[in-house]
Order: structure tokens, then sequence, then C-alpha cells
């Protein structure tokens, strides 16, 4: 299994989203990402940027997938921090780092409209450089990706965090559900299984595993990937626990397309060795 949503960072190398004295003000290092993965027969895992601010961020990512090949396999850096230097730069940046160049690249926000317009320039050069691009949208993340996927046709759009489902109980799901329909029509946007032992926590389990049954038999195992989110989901759980609530819904398919979300997937989307 490839683990496609990790997190490493020190608060005292930035870090504004992290506050004194709460759960995840301490350094989380590749020590504790290894001893995290004890005994669950991990090939290895995506490490996503942590919102450090700085570009800076992607050279330390790329520097612990260079140093630690045995736990860390691809990454996935920030774009807001590249959309000051332009498209030409930022295609020149790719260029210089070449085969260590991110595997993805991440844009967040509480919508696709309110992420900044510098940032959103670069996305064609992701899709002429085979580069994903990664969102973590808190709202309508689902039709978002549909819309840019069918503009950028040869650009793989992954959707962090199952889209940020919410409570299925609630008016708000319809509209989610109508939004993995849209997902579902853009062949190339693809899924990520991933941060539910937060975002869905308080849920029953049935619940979980409907909303990623839903998910995978709507968009299709192919399109689907999973990850831990830890450390972010520690507070709530282990990243056992974590990887065990994103593999809730999964019961019903074939090992062959298990697998596909589990590791198969996750090479192509990356572009990984193998």
């Amino acid at each position: 299994m490839i683990d496609c949503h990790v997190h490493l960072w020190d608060p005292a190398e930035g870090f504004p989203w992290i506050r004194p004295g709460g759960e995840h003000h301490r350094a989380f290092g590749e020590d504790d990402l290894e001893q995290s993965g004890a005994g669950l027969d991990l090939a290895g895992a995506i490490l996503v940027e942590a919102s450090r601010g700085d570009a800076g961020e992607t050279l330390a990512l790329r520097e612990v997938r260079r140093r630690r090949p045995d736990l860390v396999i691809g990454y996935v850096a920030n774009l807001h921090v590249h959309g000051a230097d332009g498209p030409g730069a930022f295609r020149a940046r790719l260029q210089d780092l070449g085969d260590t160049r991110p595997n993805g690249m991440r844009l967040g926000g509480p919508s696709w409209t309110d992420t900044p317009e510098p940032a959103r320039a670069l996305v064609p050069v992701l899709e002429d450089a085979g580069v994903a691009l990664e969102l973590n949208l808190h709202r309508r993340a689902l039709a978002a990706a549909a819309d840019i996927g069918a503009r950028h046709p040869g650009l793989t759009v992954v959707v962090d965090h199952l889209g940020n489902a919410p409570d299925p109980r609630t008016p708000e799901a319809g509209e989610w559900f109508r939004d993995v329909e849209r997902a579902a029509a853009s062949p190339n946007v693809v899924v990520k299984i991933s941060g539910l032992l937060t975002q869905q926590h308080g849920l029953p389990p049935q619940r979980i595993a409907h909303l990623v049954r839903h998910v995978v038999d709507t968009i299709g195992p192919d399109r689907c990937l999973l990850g831990s989110d830890w450390p972010i989901c520690l507070p709530r759980g282990s990243r056992a626990d974590s990887l065990a609530t994103s593999r809730l819904g999964l019961s019903h398919l074939a090992a062959d397309r298990l697998d596909r979300v589990l590791h198969t997937n996750a090479v192509r989307v990356y572009r990984l060795d193998g």
C-alpha cells in the first residue's frame, strides 16, 4: 500500500497555521514517520506540503524524498508560493529540478475562486509538464476539479479528502453527491480517500463507508487513491486508525481493483518509478 497523504513539519521553520500549545505544535520528522508506519506493510508515502509559506518548502520536501526514498516515494509541493514568479520562471524551475521535481502541486482555499490568481495561472504549466494538480478546497472541490479537468484535458486533477464531504445527514450532502457525478464525467479527475478520521469524526463507520463506496463506485476504482493525513489525524487516532477509516467502503472490491486503489493508481497519477 502507498499512503498518498502524509506531512512533516517543524513549527520553528514557519507553518503559521500551527498554534502554540496546540496538539500539532511539535516537530514531526522522518523518524516519526517511520515509526508511525511500523507493521502497516507500506511501500512508501507521498509527502504533501504543509503550508510553510515559502518556496523553500519545495526544496525541503525534495530533500526528504532524496534522503529517505525508503519512506517517501514522491512529494506534492505548494503551488501558492510559486505564483509570484510567473509561468515562465515556474516552468524553468520545474525543468531545473528535472527528475527530482514535485510529483504534484497543491492549491488550497475556501473555494476555487478564493485561490490566488497568480497561482491559478501556473496550471497550464503543470499540464505541459505532466505534474498533477492537487486541490484542497473547503467547498465544491469536486465541481472545481471537473471544470479544471474539462479545460485542461492533459492535466491530472487530484481532489484531497474525498472532496471535503459534508455529513451525509445534512442538506449540503445533496450538492456533494451531485458533484461526485460531475467529477465522474471528467476522466482526468482523481479522488483521494483521506482525512476521514478527522473530517468525518463522530460519524458512524457505516456512514463513512457509504461515502467512500459511493465515490469508488461512481468515479471508479481506477481513479481513487488512499491516504492517512498523518500527523493531522493524531488527535483522533493513529496513522493505522486513519488508514483503516479510509479503507471503509472498499470491502466489496475484488482483489485486483482494491490493489489499484491502494497502490497502482498512485504509481500512475504521481508518475512514480513503480
